[in-house]
């Protein structure tokens, strides 16, 4: 039998190392990033900078936009708004009960062109989306409740269901939100200054300050290092014992068998014996039988070595008459 428990403790562990091993990757790719205290320094640093390697910078500043959203519901202004619509129903199962769930009706998603401002100058931050660390504040949650219409209650109720309402809801990156971006600097043909995702290396909008991301990694390194050396223990004991209980298994077996071989050799040593002096009882037997049937009846001592033959008629020996069997033997010189 496979120890399965065994191995997906071990393979856990591997994932887990593999985790910590990259978080602390990124915590070191962080510490190495160049840190631009203004904004106005970018300009002269790519400038300097070398043409073919890329550079990775770390900026922080507010978040700004020349034609912000404006948002429906909240009457916040942000540069990224995203729209949700859940439909909220009860659906009735096979058991008989009604239980709550839920449909996505809409999801809307916009974004304009932003940049980051910390007084000293502007850069601009392309594909902020699928960066990592970025969060989106929810600035609207409402639940409409559905109609009271007879016949399309009367209609969801006959399909199992019973609608609830609709809860729309608004996520947006409001501007003004202090952002912390880690990317790649490069300038645009009209030297505009952007960061956006590099080739290789990390890409980050986050409110966190780039000293609390390196910490945060550096923690999650940690834990990951040290559930991996949790589940390394624990998964060898898991196979230790596996393997143990194996070999005591096998070694069991080993004897048992070496066991019931024994006893089959012994039990078949007996009947061979058994057979033996079955077959010595019969040959004294018949060697009885033939010794008693060549013993003389008369003096039940020697074997016989007359025969009696009736002659029919006396003789007279003296006044007594005589047997014809004892003239027999006197005849024969017996008596």
């Amino acid at each position: 039998m496979i120890p399965w428990r065994g191995l997906g403790c071990c393979i856990s562990a591997t994932a887990l190392y593999f985790l910590g091993r990259n978080s602390g990757r990124d915590a070191d790719v962080l510490r190495s990033v160049i840190r631009v205290n203004q904004l106005k320094d970018l300009a002269i640093l790519l400038d300097t900078a070398c043409k073919v390697l890329p550079v990775v910078v770390t900026v922080t500043g507010r978040v700004g936009s020349e034609t912000p959203i404006n948002c429906e519901q909240s009457g916040l202004r942000g540069v990224i708004v995203e729209e949700t619509a859940e439909q909220h129903f009860l659906k009735h199962n096979d058991a008989g009960s009604w239980i709550q769930d839920s449909a996505l009706m809409l999801s809307m998603s916009k974004e304009v062109p932003w940049f980051l401002d910390d007084g000293t100058g502007r850069v601009y931050v392309f594909g902020a989306r699928g960066a990592t660390g970025l969060v989106l504040t929810v600035a609207s949650e409402v639940f409409e409740e559905s109609g009271r219409s007879l016949v399309r209650g009367t209609l969801d109720y006959l399909q199992g269901l019973k609608m609830l309402g609709v809860k729309r809801t608004e996520r947006i990156l409001p501007t003004g939100t202090a952002l912390t971006v880690v990317g790649e600097a490069v300038k645009d043909d009209v030297g505009k200054i952007r960061i956006q995702r590099p080739h290789k290396g990390p890409f980050y909008v986050s409110p966190k300050n780039i000293d609390q991301l390196i910490a945060n990694l550096g923690k999650w390194a940690r834990w990951y290092n040290i559930a991996s050396m949790g589940f390394t223990v624990f998964g060898v004991y898991l196979l230790a014992k596996h393997a143990l209980q194996y070999i005591l298994e096998r070694r069991r077996r080993s004897e048992l068998q070496k066991r019931v071989l024994a006893a089959a050799a012994a039990r078949r040593a007996r009947d061979v014996e058994g057979s033996n002096q079955e077959i010595e009882k019969v040959s004294d037997n018949v060697k009885k039988e033939h010794l008693t049937l060549d013993i003389c009846v008369i003096c039940l001592e020697q074997e016989y070595n007359a025969v009696f033959v009736p002659a029919g008629s006396l003789e007279e020996r003296g006044s007594e008459p005589v047997p014809n069997v004892l003239l027999t033997f006197r005849r024969y010189g017996l008596t």
